[in-house]
């Protein structure tokens, strides 16, 4: 799939045995089927940041690759015992897929977390979205979309003060191999969706990641994971970070063009120091503040936008 705009509206129902129902999908008013998987994505950014800014606390208690181990291994036994996924009845393909899609989050939290462990919270999410931008530029089809990606991505650098030269060059690398990872995730979580129903391609996905982390968390922080404080504290990240954003991005992905979906991603800076701000006591600069207004403006252009091509699609269609 070079472009991943087959998640659109129009083309999840007539094609997909296990995506949302119709009505979903075609509820009366088209701006209230246009703008639900937007809502979807936004409160799993909202959940994640949150979720990120509670994981700083606990690296001191786990290590960074302990705290990735609790996230996963919470979130995937929550969501093995809450989807009870069929084992049986998928093909070579779709287990690839789903292979893939853990891969990709595994590499992508582990990367990320080696990151915040280096540099600032906020560097790293600026540094980290820079992949799902690329993605929106690739994917995308419309000029517009590149202006929308432009501008979000002059907010991201001025979230990071202009400039990351003062920043650790490793945790540089990491922050943007997570963002690589990121934009891989978007890929194959579309891809999973359309291949399991509900979300039963998530949940096989976050076993395989936390399989593959296990040992590197159980290296790092050794019985330190036991600590019931600790897994208490992962568990409550697992929540947050993995279980329901993940769910609710997968959902959205059904229904949104990745493009889309990847431009929205930008506003993980904003929610960050937003989270940071609460959580963390970290404030805001003015041109911190100046960056968050450039990035939300992006992302509702680019809502805009997809709201009124899918509009046009519909009045062409005679829908």
């Amino acid at each position: 799939m070079t472009t991943p705009s087959a998640a659109t509206p129009s083309s999840t129902a007539p094609g997909q045995a296990h995506g949302p129902a119709p009505a979903q999908a075609g509820a009366p008013g088209g701006r209230r089927g246009s703008l639900g998987p937007v809502g979807l994505v936004l409160a799993g950014g909202i959940s994640v940041q949150f979720g990120g800014a509670l994981a700083v606390t606990l690296m001191p208690r786990a290590g960074a690759l302990g705290v990735v181990t609790l996230r996963l291994l919470v979130a995937a036994l929550v969501l093995m015992v809450l989807c009870r996924p069929r084992l049986r009845g998928h093909s070579r393909a779709d287990w690839g897929t789903v292979i893939v899609f853990g891969v990709a989050m595994a590499a992508m939290n582990g990367l990320f977390y080696q990151s915040v462990a280096r540099i600032p919270l906020g560097p790293a999410v600026t540094l980290e979205v820079l992949g799902p931008l690329t993605l929106s530029v690739l994917a995308s089809r419309r000029a517009l979309n590149l202006v929308w990606a432009a501008l979000a991505l002059t907010g991201v650098f001025l979230l990071g003060g202009g400039s990351f030269s003062g920043l650790d060059p490793l945790g540089v690398a990491f922050a943007l191999g997570a963002g690589a990872m990121w934009a891989a995730y978007i890929v194959f979580s579309a891809r999973t969706g359309r291949r399991f129903p509900q979300a039963d391609g998530l949940a096989l996905a976050m076993a395989v990641a936390a399989v593959l982390f296990l040992p590197l968390g159980v290296l790092e922080s050794g019985t330190k994971l036991l600590d019931p404080t600790t897994f208490a504290l992962g568990a409550a990240v697992a929540v947050l970070s993995s279980v329901l954003p993940y769910t609710l991005e997968l959902l959205a992905l059904r229904r949104l063009p990745a493009s889309t979906f990847a431009i929205l991603m930008s506003l993980e800076p904003a929610l960050a120091a937003t989270a940071g701000f609460l959580i963390l006591d970290q404030t805001l600069a003015a041109t911190e503040a100046a960056a968050i207004a450039l990035v939300i403006a992006a992302s509702m252009g680019a809502v805009r936008t997809q709201v009124g091509r899918g509009r046009r699609g519909k009045t062409a269609g005679g829908s």
